[in-house]
């Protein structure tokens, strides 16, 4: 099975979890042009900044490792670079740049420098921006919005194909059988996922 193939099936099985334009990107299938490939170029800063992002959206617990050891840090980029057009990059680039920014404004610190209380702090702002600006349509905060919608269902697709979100966050059932949409789970039971 080719990665947009399997991306699909996951994006598939979050559902209502993944934005629109994200599954846009991904059922399209499209093939981008080689020009617009590559068209924003991240460093290993970058990626590290990309890892603690994720981290706080899928951090790691007593059962499973985070988003970070799923390797999100270069994941985020890769998909960014290879299956998104050169507008959409552009875009999620100055969300990024923007997010360097408001963390600098809003303590004084670049986010990879934020404690883990700041960066929680930072997540609900721009949870609360992404909404306000879904809502207002302004260009005001286009592009940091558009970069914490997409950071955040690149996050969710990386991690759930990745091993550990697949074999330590998800229960593994062989063969499911018959669909349940109301089974029921033990207490403290992980939701089940298949390959």
């Amino acid at each position: 099975m080719h990665r947009r193939e399997a991306l699909k099936n996951v994006a598939f099985l979050l559902g209502g979890a993944i934005s629109a334009s994200t599954m846009g990107v991904l059922f399209e299938s499209f093939t981008l042009p080689e020009n617009e490939k590559n068209f924003v170029l991240y460093s290993l800063e970058d990626e590290k900044i990309f890892a603690e992002f994720a981290d706080i959206i899928v951090p790691t617990t007593k059962s499973s490792a985070g988003a970070k050891a799923a390797g999100l840090g270069k994941f985020i980029p890769m998909m960014m670079k290879d299956c998104y057009p050169a507008t959409m990059q552009a875009s999620f680039a100055q969300g990024f740049k923007d997010l360097q920014a408001k963390s600098m404004k809003d303590f004084g610190k670049s986010y990879i420098t934020l404690t883990p209380a700041d960066r929680k702090k930072l997540m609900v702002d721009l949870r609360a921006i992404a909404l306000a600006q879904k809502e207002s349509k302004s260009e005001e905060n286009k592009d940091l919005a558009y970069f914490f919608i997409t950071a955040r269902d690149l996050t969710l697709l990386g991690y759930y194909s990745s091993e550990i979100g697949c074999t330590k966050a998800r229960e593994y059932v062989l063969v499911p059988g018959r669909y349940d949409g109301n089974a029921p789970l033990k207490p403290g039971q992980r939701s089940w996922a298949t390959s």
